[in-house]
């Protein structure tokens, strides 16, 4: 399997990145290809396209799998099989995602670069191939979701106060409040009293949760800048 690109976000950790792909619209990424897949053929004819799929790699884990896995959603404490989830402890590390194709930008040292939406990765995850999606036959709306369906809904109240807010870029607000909606904790954290920090591009957010209420107390700005 050849690396052809990676992704480049605002998520240098794992924590807070969103639990699936296109869950918050907002989060802007890059998907800058290796020197030798920089041709601008590669992708001619992408750009009519709205969505892709990404086939990538689950590259920080370890080098394991188990036969179950207990999702998050389920509150981390019931097993299911690791087949009928979508858990990066697999056979082999590999993740599919679909994202928004927002353009295509020719760059002059990058060659093109691939500006999308929604996506589920880490900062520098390596991606092994992209395929357009083709509505006709790669969306079922009638599917069944199995466990995942009873959490479509799911969200939490977000209280940012303004003065903290306005810290944070304009451009990038949008997708914080996604992530924060989307309760960044591990499943079975649930102390209200406890304070968590998600890095988000340059800063840290810092946050408790309450029941269903997420209320945001602090935004630090990062002592060195992200390259």
């Amino acid at each position: 399997m050849k690396i052809i690109a990676r992704i480049r976000n605002d998520f240098p950790e794992k924590f807070g990145i969103p639990r699936q792909s296109g869950l918050v619209p907002a989060l802007q990424a890059q998907i800058v290809f290796e020197p030798a897949y920089r041709n601008p053929a590669a992708v001619k004819g992408l750009e009519a396209y709205s969505h892709i799929w990404l086939l990538w790699q689950f590259s920080e884990l370890r080098d394991t799998w188990s036969p179950t896995v207990r999702p998050p959603r389920l509150g981390g404490n019931k097993h299911v099989g690791v087949f009928a989830t979508r858990s990066p402890f697999r056979p082999n590390p590999i993740g599919l995602s679909s994202v928004k194709l927002e353009r295509i930008v020719l760059d002059e040292k990058l060659g093109p670069v691939l500006l999308v939406s929604g996506a589920d990765l880490l900062d520098g995850t390596p991606i092994y191939d992209i395929k357009p999606y083709l509505p006709f036959t790669d969306s079922h709306p009638d599917a069944a979701g199995g466990f995942a369906d009873d959490f479509v809904e799911y969200g939490l109240e977000v209280e940012f106060p303004e003065e903290l807010l306005a810290q944070v870029p304009a451009a990038k607000r949008e997708a914080l409040l996604g992530i924060l909606r989307q309760d960044p904790r591990p499943s079975y954290q649930h102390d209200a009293e406890r304070v968590y920090g998600v890095t988000f591009g340059n800063q840290n957010i810092r946050f408790q949760v309450q029941g269903a209420v997420l209320r945001v107390i602090g935004v630090a700005s990062l002592q060195e800048p992200r390259k």
